[in-house]
Parts: C-alpha cells; structure tokens; sequence
C-alpha cells in the first residue's frame, strides 16, 4: 500500500490556518526537548556515516538542539509571543498605516529548509494603534516555526485584527523556498507571493493603494 506521504509527494500541502500542534506540546520543559533533539541529531548524522568525535561535528547535535528550541522554533511556544500592546489614535490619523519590508526568517514545514523573504503589513485604525516595532515582532514570531507561507499570512492578519479590533488589516509576503531553490527543481529564482486581505482591503481601491505602497521606492542609503 502506498504510503499517503509518497503519494503527496512534493506538492504544498496546508491544512489550516492554526499550526498543527499535539494537545501535549509543551507537557516537557525546553530543556527536556534540548535533550531530546540534541539525541535526535546525533542519531541522524550517525545514520548518515558522519563521525561525531570529530572536533567539528561533536558539537552540532547540541548546537542544533539549542537553535531549534532557543530560536528557529521558539514561535511554537506561546510563552514567547509578543504583548500587542494597542493605544488610543489620539492624533485622529484615519488613513492606512504600512510597515514594509520586515524580514522574514521562516522554516518549511514540509523539509525543514529555509524560508526567506519580506513582509508587508498596513492596518486602518478604528480607534487603536499599535507600534510599530510589534508588527515586526509578530511576523518574527509566527514565522519562528515549522510553517507554510500562506498559513504565516493568516496567522499576521488574523492576530493584528484580534489586538486592534478590527478586521481593516492586509498582509504580502513574498518569499523564497530553499525546498524550491536548493533542492528538487532547483530554481533559484522564482519566489512565492502570498496575501491577505481583511476588511476594507478587500475593496479593489484600497488594495490597490496598499500595493501602490508596497511598489514605492523606500532606499534611504543617501540619508546620513
């Protein structure tokens, strides 16, 4: 019987827009899954014929451990999301907002290869705003997991809409897939673009303006 793996092969697959995560996930402390994760590797490059004792390698197991619980995967705990703090628009600004360009560093959850690219966020305020820097920390943190990209463009819309009560919130990301670039096709040009359009943004005009805003040349190299 072939297995449903095998026959999905490489295609993208996404199941929701919530990440799929056991009931269980974090009934063991970090420092139990360090363990864990460190044996798992070790186990792995043993398979492959790779010589632990050697001074480069005797410590990857841990180092990759560290970087997958401390880091890579950190935005699976949601101790570690950050507090979207909202405030009141006092200075009455009715106009959209855009943060562009905010880096993204994810990982595909289908070969655990790199995610690369850039996001662009923009809300209308109906009477709260947020930081700037917290649309930049909350892409950070759902992109910190195993993800695919069109469930990381959701999960930016859906969490700024819940902190500032509105569903006037869009998201662009486009980005590059070492699954695609490094690997199979090996085409290392192409890109992925995803969005999400919520509230008003759904209107053709002012998605257009939002996407105008995105286009715009933002290069402030000459500034000093």
């Amino acid at each position: 019987m072939v297995n449903n793996t095998d026959e999905i092969g490489d295609d993208h697959v996404a199941s929701s827009a919530k990440t799929p995560l056991r009931a269980d996930a974090f009934e063991i402390s970090d420092q139990e899954k360090l363990v864990r994760i460190e044996q798992s590797v070790r186990d792995i490059l043993d398979t492959l014929g790779m010589d632990l004792e050697d001074d480069s390698l005797k410590g990857t197991p841990r180092r990759v451990a560290k970087a997958y619980v401390n880091e890579i995967f950190s935005g699976l705990n949601p101790k570690n999301k950050p507090k979207l703090s909202t405030f009141d628009n006092n200075y009455k600004y009715g106009e959209m907002l855009v943060e562009k360009n905010i880096t993204v560093y994810s990982t595909c959850e289908h070969h655990l290869l790199p995610i690369v690219g850039r996001a662009h966020v923009a809300y209308i305020s109906n009477g709260n705003v947020i930081g700037l820097s917290k649309m930049n920390r909350i892409v950070d943190y759902f992109a910190k997991r195993p993800q695919v990209q069109e469930r990381l463009t959701m999960q930016v819309v859906q969490a700024l809409q819940e902190a500032l009560g509105t569903k006037d919130v869009a998201c662009v990301i486009d980005a590059k897939h070492l699954c695609v670039n490094s690997r199979g096709v090996r085409d290392i040009v192409s890109s992925t673009v995803t969005s999400e359009f919520g509230g008003v943004f759904k209107n053709k005009e002012t998605k257009s303006e939002f996407l105008d805003y995105i286009k715009m040349d933002t290069n402030f190299n000459e500034i000093t």
